[in-house]
């Protein structure tokens, strides 16, 4: 008998310890979502972050081509990279846009567009937060500690280490092995029927968010010349431009080409990305002043 009510104060004391945890998430976790674990933790982390926080001014959807312009590199205020590693400009803009609340300015890389929308991540991330009451506490827990462990540096905490990297000169690093490899692979891959489909729903999408107040523009991140003049690049940079010919939709980034260095052909060295980072910046302030 003795045993029996010691399991009953078990259970009953495990019950009141979930249920204030219940409260306590309804209370302070909302918007931490942690699903379950997979490759994409980057990714994961990121929209997590976006959808806990206050909804930023700017951001940024791409490829990972945009993801190697961090956040810490921006000194504009309340902007958020939500580009993803490996993936589609399109995933985070289907993101953003079923949101309740728009950032004020959306801006869209539109160098590759031949890769499909994560669904998965589209369904998680549009429809709130469907989990289990009780199964919360410890998800909600989890997710906060990864985003405290993954806390982003602020541009102020590196503006310093910006200054003295951009007035370096340009790497000398040879990456002709990368680069004619990237060339290979981007001139064997024909992009058409993907980006026609993709530039197809980002104007869909642009119209939605444009409705509900919210600014769009579109943008080129540069590649180095051999990747610029490639099958892929070159098929996607006509199809993008043919369904947005104005040349009011995009965000012009101006830099001097011979300053910029790229890992491999296509990704932007940490020197060159800084640099685009500011032609970005400078481009945006002059488009915003023509509201």
């Amino acid at each position: 008998m003795s045993a029996v009510r010691w399991l009953m104060k078990c259970g009953a004391a495990a019950a009141i310890v979930l249920i204030v945890c219940g409260f306590a998430t309804a209370r302070f976790g909302s918007g931490l979502q942690m699903p379950a674990t997979t490759t994409r933790d980057g990714a994961l982390i990121t929209l997590s972050r976006y959808l806990r926080e206050p909804v930023p001014d700017v951001v940024l959807v791409g490829s990972s081509i945009t993801f190697r312009l961090k956040e810490e590199y921006f000194a504009t205020r309340g902007l958020r990279n939500l580009a993803l590693a490996g993936g589609s400009p399109v995933t985070g803009l289907e993101i953003v846009a079923s949101q309740p609340r728009l950032p004020g300015v959306i801006l869209i890389e539109a160098n590759v567009l031949a890769r499909s929308t994560d669904v998965a991540l589209v369904e998680h991330y549009s429809r709130g937060d469907t989990e289990p009451f009780f199964f919360r506490p410890v998800r909600a827990a989890v997710a906060a500690h990864e985003q405290r462990l993954h806390a982003p540096l602020t541009h102020e905490q590196v503006a310093l280490d910006l200054r003295r990297l951009v007035g370096q000169p340009p790497s000398d690093f040879d990456n002709r092995i990368y680069a004619d490899r990237a060339l290979q692979q981007f001139d064997a891959e024909d992009p058409t029927d993907a980006a026609r489909i993709n530039a197809k729903r980002i104007e869909a999408l642009i119209r939605m968010v444009e409705q509900r107040g919210a600014r769009v523009f579109l943008f080129e991140l540069p590649y180095s010349e051999p990747i610029e003049g490639s099958r892929f690049a070159a098929t996607t940079r006509e199809i993008i431009h043919a369904a947005f010919p104005d040349s009011n939709r995009w965000l012009p980034v101006e830099v001097d080409r011979s300053e910029l260095r790229w890992a491999d052909g296509v990704h932007l060295d940490e020197r060159s990305a800084v640099i685009v980072t500011q032609a970005m910046e400078r481009a945006l302030a002059a488009a915003r002043t023509l509201k």
